[in-house]
């Protein structure tokens, strides 16, 4: 599994009865979690002291208990800050189990030793725009959500990069890859975090069975000749580490490289057991 271990501002407590403890910044919160499937005593302070309570409901969704918590505020990852803030199905606008791809491709951007373009798809907030930027590449950033993308930008300003050479394209997904496939644009890395189910700007469907293959071969074409990375996340049962390794080596086997895929997950303070957030496929360039 791939661990984000490295967050100072960040902290799975606990995890019992279908929930997780977490500490973001200074405020603890109480989320949901469909992993968490097992029951142990919650003796940690936090579960009685906390800032906020997600509680879902058995009709499906759910809402915000709040007890002491800002409209929003900030957490710091290395030299990124993200703004945060409760809003709909338990979310605060951040993942981060996803700074263990963070660091991973980072560093292949920084040793790459040529300039970087990179494609990030269903971007939401910003957090990979953002690490892929510091990390000194050029970044396409595309979401159907305006709100998101406004989100991102505010992102991009707390961290120092709203001079970064970032586009920000609010988009359905899969017409702009089409339209950049005729334009005849490239890119040397994508990135993509496709949800389960969901609908573009104007009324387009998202089914991730049907549709992440189809899309991950549509990219590829717009891979430049050596391509550096290709990253797929998926937080979808059913798609296993074992399928998305299948779908990029499938897809890109044109190109040369290594395919690896991976549950990944957060370290709990209180148990030492690392709480499983998805899987992640990665596909790294070879020269």
């Amino acid at each position: 599994m791939w661990i984000a271990e490295h967050w100072k501002d960040y902290e799975v407590i606990d995890c019992s009865a279908g929930e997780k403890l977490e500490r973001w910044g200074s405020y603890i919160l109480v989320r949901p979690d469909p992993q968490v499937i097992w029951d142990t005593p919650k003796t940690e302070i936090g579960w009685r002291k906390r800032n906020a309570h997600y509680h879902r409901s058995k009709k499906g969704g759910g809402e915000w208990e709040f007890f002491d918590l800002p409209e929003q505020w900030s957490i710091r990852y290395r030299s990124l800050t993200f703004q945060l803030k409760p809003f709909s199905f338990k979310h605060t606008g951040l993942f981060p189990e996803q700074a263990v791809n963070w660091d991973w491709f980072s560093e292949k951007i920084r040793q790459a030793g040529r300039p970087i373009k990179v494609l990030n798809l269903f971007a939401y907030t910003g957090g990979a725009t953002l690490a892929a930027a510091a990390a000194g590449a050029s970044v396409t950033h595309v979401d159907a959500s305006k709100g998101m993308v406004t989100w991102a930008k505010e992102n991009a300003a707390s961290s120092g990069l709203s001079d970064a050479p970032i586009r920000w394209i609010v988009d359905d997904c899969v017409k702009f890859v089409e339209r950049e496939i005729r334009r005849g644009n490239h890119y040397d890395a994508v990135i993509m975090d496709p949800p389960s189910y969901g609908r573009g700007p104007k009324g387009e469907i998202w089914k991730i069975e049907d549709s992440i293959y189809p899309l991950i071969t549509l990219c590829a074409k717009l891979l430049s000749e050596k391509p550096l990375f290709f990253l797929v996340n998926s937080y979808t049962t059913g798609l296993q580490p074992a399928v998305l390794h299948y779908m990029l080596g499938t897809a890109l086997k044109k190109y040369r490289g290594n395919v690896t895929a991976d549950e990944i997950g957060l370290p709990v303070s209180a148990t030492g057991l690392v709480l499983p957030c998805g899987a992640s496929g990665r596909f790294e360039g070879t020269d």
